[in-house]
């Protein structure tokens, strides 16, 4: 069984908001399992849902680049959010955005493009790491695009321009004028920033992802003591609102929290006068899905004066 630290259990409230004693418990009965204890919890319905995130993970910065029809968007981690603050780390990824733009976004390939000021990117972020003295690395890039219509991006937290915590691109197909698909994909990459898709549709849902919310809905339904039959429509209702929850196409719109984003697009294209159709998205948020290290504190103290480390959480 996996050591149970005060660490973990901060963690796991952290991201779950369930009370210190239930996580304790969650970690024991999953073998200190962080992800299992988590569906631990949201099956015994003490912990909020998936998609409420932990702290970031990592440290650096998102840029994005758009080019009409095509846009990019990169991932450039540090160890510190100190160095997201500086010029050359900042000049690095807004570079290899552009670079993603038209070379394609395969990290191991675009590590080998060209890089502006000569050499290759990744001896241009060698050199970087060398420069400010910390390590850093190209996590990954995403590329959208449309045969006609407009790519549009959108930043939060930005720090510079298309530089920030979290990046959004949105890809219309459409004859609309560029203005109209400019103002719909800006506020369509505002929601996503925002809610949190997990994909277009809910037929495009992974199919492992919404098997996994299957098994967390079965452990809540055979609590409630119903029968089978009605477990089983639990299940299914508890599925339906799960799609509609993580598909950007029947998610309601941020901006009025009443209105399916589908059903915004179809009002701008009625406005239009012509089709418009919200053919793809990414979005990045630093450090998602990186566990961080986390320092021990007690534990170099008590190093630092001779004495043994705290005990671990029983």
């Amino acid at each position: 069984m996996a050591e149970i630290t005060a660490a973990t259990v901060k963690e796991l409230r952290e991201r779950t908001g369930a009370g210190m004693m239930d996580c304790k418990k969650a970690l024991a009965e999953t073998n200190g399992e962080m992800e299992a204890a988590i569906d631990w919890l949201r099956a015994k319905g003490l912990a909020a849902a998936a998609k409420k995130a932990g702290r970031t993970a990592a440290e650096g910065l998102v840029g994005v680049a758009v080019d009409g029809k095509r846009g990019a968007v990169v991932e450039v981690n540090s160890e510190t959010d100190f160095v997201a603050k500086n010029e050359i780390f900042q000049d690095f990824v807004r570079n290899v955005a552009k670079l993603a733009l038209q070379h394609g976004t395969d990290v191991e390939a675009l590590g080998a493009v060209q890089y502006p000021e000569g050499g290759t990117v990744q001896e241009k972020l060698t050199d970087n790491i060398a420069k400010i003295g910390e390590n850093q690395s190209l996590r990954r890039a995403a590329l959208v695009e449309v045969g006609q219509g407009a790519v549009v991006s959108y930043v939060h937290n930005q720090v510079a321009p298309g530089l920030g915590k979290i990046g959004v691109l949105v890809a219309l197909e459409s004859a609309a004028p560029a203005e109209t698909l400019t103002a719909l994909g800006k506020q369509i990459a505002m929601h996503v920033a925002a809610a949190h898709p997990l994909a277009l549709s809910a037929e495009e849902l992974p199919s492992e992802l919404v098997e996994r919310e299957r098994g967390i809905a079965m452990e809540k339904a055979k609590e409630s003591g119903k029968p089978q039959n009605i477990i089983e429509k639990m299940v299914e209702g508890g599925l339906a609102k799960f799609r509609k929850d993580n598909a950007l196409l029947s998610q309601l719109f941020v901006m009025d929290n009443k209105t399916p984003v589908a059903e915004v697009v179809a009002s701008a294209a009625k406005d239009a006068g012509t089709g418009i159709e919200l053919k793809s998205f990414v979005r990045f948020q630093l450090g998602e899905g990186i566990e961080k290290k986390q320092d021990d504190f007690a534990a170099e103290v008590a190093a630092a004066a001779g004495t043994n480390k705290p005990e671990p959480v029983a």
